[in-house]
């Protein structure tokens, strides 16, 4: 006698966004629909016969006795033409499609698919008919934004095979584009698992920065493509806007951001300023590149859990057509607290603070999808991911801060001191670092000058020593110092105030390329040089440090076409300190 699966059950227990239901089958990550309102659900938990949910949206209102139905389905993607420019929830519902449907206050149950299928794409196949095509290879293209063409591939997981039926036309992501001998077909989109990495044949060590165009980020703490970093820094000092530079001037090929947990407000600024915004490379809008996944602090915790997995996974299929992506995660902490309280719900065993026990596995998991790969076409492509902690008073050595560190290879300490300093970005160069410098020592020296590396090791070294002078200035201070001292802590100032303050709202310091970057390095040094020189000569600090031509410099950070002002303070310093030492 066959036994047949039962897919409808009823609810039995309501905790917040966590339920619990029987008398159906399910399997662990099934997607079920819960309740009269068929709200979106996902089987964390199975204890005999009760089914534990985590539910997506709120639970307010349900009570025990109402149908819970299984999908038999993962929480998956919908991968293809139309992702770029699109914003999505965490659980990819398109953000403009619902407000159509409902306004601007989203009804429970309601749904809609990740990508448009009513809209037709114009494909360009790549392959004829009777080529042998395997899993991930690139079949044809479809100019998605006039910035990127969005490659087709065959998914991962299908057998592959010889072409019997390809041609170019108008389609929609639901048509099917080609044929294979194994009696396969696909359309132009494809579907994905979100808590599965894609597959790929092989991760290489990175050894290409990842340019921001942000001087403390390239001068002094670079990210490979393809790296991982962490922003962490208390409330106010600066994380959301130092993501948002990242993700408006990195010179990455396609942007995931995440807001992740984070307040409404500052999610409303992302949605309304990415559109305005031009690409520097193309001239086009910045989100004809770009994806945005909102999760807001007041939506449901579940789907704030969901949301990394979204967009990594989105990440992963640009990929894997070969692009270079940049994903930001703001906040990450938003997330494992979204975790605690779940796993407070399931009853389980808490960790360190509340968290999870699982807490450092499932940032490990979420980070290690970063990388730079060889796809299964063959092809090369990276995701860097980098990811906003908010611990609670600014303390490092909370739980998600700390199980952060020793995943990232990059550390860019915001210090709240410096911010209210009105120091920014506020990242703290004595206790960040980057453990990409060694294998972007190379890039540097070949790509920007072979002078790059001595220099940004010299200003590191001035700093720090000037971080030692600025104990015995508190305690006698500066006058007590030798005059070579004095002499470091006013380079040391100018490499602070000219070098690693910047201005994200002005339109021509929000962006520094790395020629630039090295123009301001060796012009800081040369000042050096010739002061330490006129102290050596016998020239007291204090005529040294009344220079006028150094007054100059700061207006470099905002000068366009700064090499005409550049010559000018060379050109004054010379003469200046000539007439010194006379």
């Amino acid at each position: 006698m066959e036994v047949k699966s039962k897919d409808t059950g009823i609810l039995k227990r309501i905790a917040g966004p966590v339920v619990t239901a029987i008398n159906f089958d399910a399997h662990m990550y099934d997607v079920v629909k819960v309740g009269n309102e068929q709200l979106m659900g996902e089987v964390i938990k199975i204890d005999g016969e009760d089914i534990i949910i985590q539910v997506y949206e709120s639970t307010t209102g349900i009570r025990p006795g109402e149908p819970v139905t299984n999908t038999g389905l993962s929480l998956a993607v919908e991968l293809g033409p139309g992702l770029l420019t699109s914003i999505y929830d965490g659980i990819q519902r398109p953000l403009e499609v619902l407000i159509e449907k409902m306004g601007n206050f989203i009804s429970r149950g309601v749904t809609a698919p990740g990508l448009n299928h009513e809209k037709k794409w114009e494909f360009v196949p790549v392959v004829n008919k009777g080529d042998e095509v395997k899993p991930g290879q690139i079949i044809g293209t479809v100019q998605e934004t006039r910035s990127i063409v969005h490659k087709i591939m065959i998914p991962p997981n299908a057998k592959g095979g010889k072409v019997t039926k390809i041609e170019a036309g108008s389609f929609t992501v639901d048509d099917i584009v080609i044929e294979l001998d194994s009696k396969e077909k696909f359309p132009m989109m494809q579907k994905w698992p979100v808590r599965v990495p894609r597959p790929y044949v092989e991760k290489h060590s990175p050894s290409i920065p990842l340019l921001t165009g942000q001087r403390i980020l390239d001068g002094l703490f670079p990210i490979a493509k393809g790296g991982t970093a962490a922003i962490p820094g208390p409330f106010g000092s600066g994380k959301t806007v130092t993501q948002q530079q990242l993700a408006k001037w990195s010179d990455a090929e396609i942007v995931v951001y995440i807001g992740c947990g984070e307040r409404g407000n500052e999610m409303t600024e992302v949605l309304t300023e990415f559109p305005e915004l031009t690409d520097p490379k193309t001239g086009n809008s910045l989100m004809e590149r770009t994806i945005l996944i909102a999760n807001t602090s007041n939506m449901p915790v579940a789907a704030r859990e969901a949301s990394v997995y979204t967009g990594i996974t989105i990440a992963e299929y640009f990929r894997d057509q070969g692009y270079d992506v940049a994903l930001m995660a703001d906040s990450t902490s938003r997330w494992a607290e979204a975790m605690r309280e779940i796993c407070s719900r399931l009853e389980e065993m808490p960790g360190e603070e509340g968290y999870p026990a699982y807490l450092s596995s499932r940032l490990s998991e979420f980070y290690e999808r970063a990388g730079l790969v060889e796809s299964l076409n063959g092809g090369s492509g990276s995701v860097s991911v980098i990811g906003a902690v908010s611990p609670a008073g600014g303390d490092f050595s909370e739980p998600v801060t700390q199980n952060t560190l020793r995943i990232v290879k990059v550390f860019w300490a915001l210090d709240a001191s410096l911010s209210r300093k009105r120091h920014f970005p506020a990242i703290n160069w004595l206790q960040s670092y980057s453990l990409y410098q060694g294998q972007l020592t190379e890039y540097f020296d070949e790509k920007v000058s072979p002078e790059w590396n001595k220099l940004r090791a010299w200003a590191m070294e001035v700093l720090q020593k000037e971080a030692e002078l600025q104990e015995i200035v508190q305690l006698v201070g500066s006058d007590a110092l030798p005059e070579t001292e004095q002499i470091t802590i006013e380079v040391a100032r100018m490499l602070r105030e000219l070098f690693l303050q910047q201005n994200g709202f002005d339109p021509v310091d929000t962006y520094c390329d790395l020629a630039k970057q090295l123009d301001m390095f060796k012009m800081i040094n040369y000042f050096a040089e010739l002061a330490y020189a006129a102290q050596a000569a016998g020239v007291p600090p204090a005529q040294i440090l009344a220079v006028k031509a150094k007054n100059e410099m700061p207006q470099i950070k905002f000068t366009k076409d700064y090499k005409p002002l550049l010559d000018s303070i060379y050109k004054g310093l010379d003469e200046e300190f000539k007439a010194l030492r006379a």
